[in-house]
């Protein structure tokens, strides 16, 4: 299982998802269900971006999300 850090881009914001999941493809696929989750109605979204994969081992895996980095330059 792998920890996967997403931006995704909207043409209003840009925002961070993180999911867990067994592949790259169900991965993407959690990003879009967890969009549609959180937000009322979901954004309209320009791209989304793998900032960062890390493989869950028996103790576990995270990331530290520090002020607002961005591969997308302004």
């Amino acid at each position: 299982m792998n920890l996967y850090r997403f931006e995704v881009t909207t043409h209003d914001f840009v925002t961070i998802v993180v999911v867990a999941a067994e592949s790259d493809e169900k991965a993407f696929d959690l990003v879009e269900i967890e969009l549609e989750k959180y937000f009322l109605k979901k954004p309209d979204v320009v791209d989304i971006s793998l900032y960062e994969k890390r493989r869950i081992r028996g103790n576990g895996a995270g990331f530290v999300l520090h002020e607002q980095e961005t591969i997308i330059k302004s």
